[in-house]
């Protein structure tokens, strides 16, 4: 598995060209399974089936693009993965998925966040407080998941909130879900301290090459890593 760490903050545009290039190289065998590490410039993306209500509020560009799930946004403070590798068959997208809420589960887990998953959404979560404790917040999403498999080739990934300025959220409707009904985290936020990108960068390595290496239909040792100017 060739792991891809991109430095500086990468133009959403230039990241998923570069995701269509390799998805095509992983495909036709000429390429090893690849997993891209990296900061997104501010940006919101919307998958297939967003509505135009949650769109931002105040006009701004929103890119479509050709993923599951609804608009979130990326950005700095959020590490971003992009997992492109070939899925043994029979292939299972459900299982996919899965498979990548467990690595983010295990890498809360180590910063002392406990998480869940939740009935009906993807993603990973951090379960709504008490209603005894004093402003008990809402379940809350720490981590959005939107993937894609074609031709049993992954694309696009998972977006982890470390230290992400969250208030990013504000102006659309995050994944579809309403303010009333969920909200937004971030590790910062529910472990009590920042919790920073490179901080977190190894630990999902470690744990994306763990968890999808039963997945992959061809033997992939995870290769050095590589980090590469953006």
């Amino acid at each position: 598995m060739d792991i891809r760490h991109l430095t500086g903050h990468v133009e959403y545009h230039e990241g998923w060209d570069l995701q269509r290039r390799t998805h095509e190289g992983v495909r036709a065998e000429d390429l090893a399974d690849t997993v891209f590490f990296l900061e997104h410039e501010s940006v919101y993306t919307a998958g297939a089936r967003t509505h135009r209500d949650e769109y931002p509020t105040d006009g701004t560009e929103v890119v479509k693009v050709d993923r599951g799930g609804k608009i979130t946004w990326h950005g700095p403070g959020q590490i971003v993965a992009y997992p492109i590798i070939k899925l043994a068959k029979p292939f299972d997208v459900v299982e996919y998925v899965r498979t990548l809420e467990q690595a983010v589960m295990d890498v809360c887990a180590a910063f002392g966040v406990e998480t869940m998953r939740v009935e009906g959404r993807s993603g990973v979560w951090v379960a709504a407080d008490s209603p005894d404790v004093p402003n008990p917040r809402l379940e809350r999403k720490v981590c959005a998941i939107g993937a894609r498999v074609a031709k049993g080739v992954t694309m696009h990934g998972l977006a982890l909130n470390c230290d992400a300025d969250l208030a990013a959220f504000d102006h659309i409707v995050p994944c579809g879900i309403p303010a009333e009904d969920a909200d937004v985290t971030s590790l910062t936020a529910e472990a009590g301290r920042r919790v920073t990108v490179d901080e977190v960068r190894p630990l999902l390595e470690a744990a994306l090459i763990e968890r999808l290496s039963p997945l992959l239909a061809r033997d992939s040792a995870p290769a050095e890593a590589v980090a590469a100017s953006a």
